[in-house]
């Protein structure tokens, strides 16, 4: 079977598409050929999955579809090899590269339809959030095929590539607010009274509920929380100390901070 889908790096967030997009049946195991430095990484993919193991990059671009999942700092080192054994075939560019642009990706893949993509790490267990950039080469059937993989882990949006440093600062670093939120309101359950593990289990249960209620019902969350915050109650009290502590404002300074910061690994 020829190589459908070529993945250099088989880190946490490659293993993670590579496991769905298996589980999925977008690609059979033979199709798909990853390359990676580390044996030990090599064999566990292998086993696990059955796809095809390499430690050759130069590899990995005999297929329709690269997907890049390294680290930024990799990229030259990685990629320079690789325009020379493409030669004029087409091939789908993916990249998960933080902070790394499309004009970058281009240069180092001429004339090839390039999709720089931002996933989060909810992807690892089939739930995340993707924003993908289309480059100059891409056409509409190269963006459908990069949703069908990146929807293997969840949920797709185009956004255009400006916008990107700013789906860094919410979905790609939200998750870690979240977690703090979280670890915060375990935490105020144990200062009220209760065992840590019930109060994480609270706590977790009621952001996840929280989240897919709005979901579903398509409400703004500021309409579900007046339906919760009843005159004089429990829930206007701690909305009253939240409004104190300045929590939405802090919210949204995270996400302009980075914001600013993926700005700055961009140049």
């Amino acid at each position: 079977m020829s190589i459908k889908l070529g993945l250099i790096g088989g880190g946490v967030m490659g293993e993670a598409l590579l496991s769905r997009l298996v589980d999925r049946g977008v690609y059979a195991p033979p199709a798909i050929l990853v390359s990676e430095p580390q044996a030990e990484r090599r064999a566990f993919l292998a086993h696990t999955y059955g796809v095809q193991v390499t430690t050759e990059n130069q590899a990995a671009v005999e297929a329709d579809v690269l997907l890049l999942a390294i680290k930024p700092q990799l990229f030259g080192a990685v990629t320079s090899p690789l325009a020379e054994q493409i030669g004029t075939r087409s091939l789908l560019v993916l990249s998960i590269l933080a902070g790394t642009p499309l004009s970058k990706l281009e240069a180092a893949f001429p004339n090839q339809p390039v999709v720089r993509a931002m996933p989060n790490t909810p992807a690892t267990v089939g739930a995340g959030m993707t924003a993908i950039a289309p480059g100059v080469h891409t056409q509409p059937h190269h963006l459908a095929q990069a949703r069908q993989i990146f929807e293997a882990v969840g949920e797709v949006v185009e956004v255009p590539e400006a916008a990107m440093d700013a789906v860094t600062g919410l979905s790609g670093s939200g998750p870690g607010y979240v977690a703090l939120m979280v670890e915060a309101l375990a935490d105020g359950g144990v200062a009220a009274g209760l065992p840590r593990a019930i109060a994480l289990q609270l706590a977790l249960q009621t952001v996840k509920g929280t989240a897919q209620l709005l979901q579903s019902s398509g409400q703004h969350p500021g309409a579900l929380k007046d339906q919760v915050t009843s005159p004089g109650g429990t829930t206007i009290a701690g909305i009253a100390a939240l409004e104190r502590a300045g929590f939405r404002s802090a919210i949204i300074e995270a996400v302009l901070a980075a914001d600013r910061r993926s700005q700055e690994l961009g140049r």
